[in-house]
């Protein structure tokens, strides 16, 4: 009976560690900076690893009073590019926690 408490006390220590870790990998990926490009680099878009966007970066030569619609066009594609590439992240670094552990909902 006292073995079984052992290794619950065991669990908790390890869940403990592990959220540690989450915690840590969470911020850190808020540190990194991910790009989206659309219309060949003439749009750049950087956002944070927790999505927050932190730069948009727009060629003049693509700028056309003429066409607003394409220019809005560019940064839309490179902003959901750049929010893809940052769910991407998120997921192969949050998953190296989840791996092999079926929690439903942690994510």
């Amino acid at each position: 009976m006292m073995r079984g408490m052992g290794n619950m006390q065991n669990m908790m220590k390890q869940m403990q560690k592990m959220q540690k870790q989450m915690a840590q990998a969470q911020e850190e990926l808020g540190e990194k900076k991910i790009e989206g490009t659309a219309g060949g680099g003439m749009v750049t878009v950087i956002v944070s690893g927790h999505k927050a966007v932190l730069e948009v970066n727009i060629k003049e030569e693509v700028v056309d009073p003429e066409d607003i619609e394409m220019l809005q066009d560019l940064v839309l594609a490179a902003t959901n590019d750049a929010l893809k590439k940052a769910d991407e992240l998120t997921n192969n670094t949050m998953g190296q926690f989840t791996k092999g552990m079926n929690l439903p909902g942690m994510f």
